[in-house]
């Protein structure tokens, strides 16, 4: 003997399929307000672009006790060439001229047989952060050693090089 299983009848039409989707999307929509957050609260996207004070961590021995932010625009990747606006202050840049105009000496490339060739049309200066008396070339590899994330140790002492103009090349 098969048992009957019980099968409830439910039709629905089209037109109360339509009403209880109507009844149920404006139950949604209405609930919304209670349930939706504005991001301009504490936690939102909005709230924390508007922040100036950050909130601070607990740091290392090595670490700094502020927040840095140094911005930066990648222009090749090989070689690696990053641009890095308003690196150091116009203060600074004069004082690192000065310097250099103090130890600027031609280059020079020796021949064989001693004589300066006088092709080469450029001065430069080699100095490194503990001959700086003034501090700037110590402050400028500690902000280079912060953006690249390479110890200053690892670095290289200052070269500049300044070219010369055509009119005193040939002086």
């Amino acid at each position: 003997m098969k048992d009957k299983t019980y099968r409830p009848n439910w039709r629905f039409g089209l037109p109360s399929v339509f009403l209880l989707s109507i009844f149920f999307f404006l139950a949604g929509f209405s609930s919304f307000r209670f349930f939706h957050h504005s991001q301009e609260d504490e936690y939102g996207v909005r709230a924390r672009l508007k922040e100036k004070e950050h909130r601070l961590l607990h740091v290392g021995e090595s670490g700094d006790n502020f927040i840095t932010s140094i911005p930066f625009q990648i222009l090749s990747w090989n070689p690696r060439i990053l641009y890095f606006p308003n690196f150091a202050s116009v203060k600074q840049c004069e004082s690192i001229i000065e310097m250099a105009r103090i130890e600027l000496t031609t280059s020079k490339v020796e021949t064989v047989e001693g004589i300066s060739d006088l092709r080469r049309t450029s001065s430069g200066m080699i100095n490194s952060a503990s001959e700086d008396k003034t501090g700037v070339l110590d402050m400028i590899e500690e902000k280079i050693a912060k953006a690249t994330k390479i110890p200053k140790t690892h670095g290289e002492v200052t070269f500049l090089l300044w070219p010369l103009p055509l009119c005193v090349r040939r002086q």
